[in-house]
C-alpha cells in the first residue's frame, strides 16, 4: 500500500503519454489518421477512467494512511485522469450542433474549383474529388449560408499572391501552384489526428478588382464535421487583415 501512490502516478503518466499518441500518432508517421481516430472512438475515454479511478483509490488510501507523499502522487494521478476526461464531460453538458453530412466545401456553388493536380491517387483517401452536384450545394447552402467568394480591390497578381502567402502561413502544404493562371492547389492538415483536407484556390480578375474562389474536400468521413468552412473562414479573415 505504501507505494500505491507512486504506481498510480504511473499509470497515469503512462495513460498519458498512450492518449497523446492516440491525438497525434499520424503527425509522427505511426499510422493513418483515420486509424488514431477509431482509437480515439473506443480507447481515450476507458484509459481516462481507468486512470481517474487509480489515482482516486491511491488517494483515499493514502489520505486514510496519513501518507502524505503519496497522498499528493494519488491526487496528481487523479488530476490527470479528470483532465482526460473533459473533452467528455463538456461534450455531455453541451452537446455539439451536428454538422452536415457533407465535406465538400466551395465559395462557388454553380461552379466550384476543380483540382487538376491532387487527384484520387492522394494517400489515404477515400473521398473522391469530383463534386457531388445540387445536392451537396444544397446542403451546404443550408448549413453554411455564410461561405461565399471573397471579393477584394487588389489586382488580380496581387491577390493571387497574397492568397498564396496566406496558405503558406497557415502552413498547407503548396502542392502545385499556377502563377500566370492564378491557381494553386495544396493540402491541409488538422492539428489533431492529422486529418488532410485537400484545397484548391482559384483568383479572377473582376471589374474593380479580383474574386478569390476556394474548395476544399476532406480525404475521409461523410462529415467534415465543419473543418473545411471553418478553414474558407479563416482564410478570408486572414486574406483581409
Amino acid at each position: 500500500m505504501r507505494h500505491l501512490g507512486k504506481l498510480a502516478l504511473f499509470v497515469a503518466l503512462l495513460g498519458a503519454v498512450a492518449l497523446a499518441l492516440i491525438l497525434f500518432g499520424a503527425r509522427l508517421g505511426l499510422w493513418q489518421p483515420i486509424t488514431g481516430f477509431g482509437l480515439y472512438r473506443t480507447l481515450f475515454n476507458p484509459l481516462g477512467a481507468i486512470i481517474l479511478v487509480v489515482g482516486v483509490v491511491a488517494l483515499i488510501v493514502h489520505l486514510i494512511r496519513k501518507e502524505r507523499t503519496g497522498a499528493i502522487l494519488g491526487g496528481v494521478a487523479t488530476l490527470l485522469g479528470a483532465a482526460c476526461l473533459m473533452p467528455l464531460v463538456a461534450g455531455t453538458l453541451n452537446p455539439p450542433l451536428r454538422a452536415p453530412p457533407i465535406h465538400d466545401i466551395s465559395t462557388d456553388l454553380a461552379n466550384p474549383p476543380a483540382f487538376e493536380v491532387i487527384d484520387d491517387t492522394r494517400a489515404g483517401a477515400r473521398n473522391p474529388l469530383e463534386y457531388g452536384g445540387r445536392e451537396v450545394a444544397a446542403a451546404q447552402a443550408a448549413a453554411y449560408p455564410d461561405i461565399a467568394p471573397l471579393q477584394t480591390d487588389l489586382a488580380p497578381d496581387a491577390a493571387y499572391q497574397r492568397a498564396l502567402a496566406v496558405a503558406q502561413d497557415m502552413g498547407w502544404e503548396i502542392v502545385a501552384s499556377d502563377a500566370e493562371r492564378r491557381r494553386f492547389e495544396a493540402t491541409a492538415r488538422t492539428p489533431v489526428f492529422y486529418f488532410a483536407d485537400d484545397v484548391v484556390v482559384v483568383v479572377t480578375e473582376q471589374a474593380n478588382g479580383s474574386r478569390v474562389d476556394m474548395r476544399g474536400v476532406s480525404r475521409v468521413g461523410g462529415s467534415d464535421q465543419g473543418v473545411n468552412a471553418a478553414r474558407i473562414r479563416d482564410f478570408q479573415q486572414r486574406f483581409d487583415n
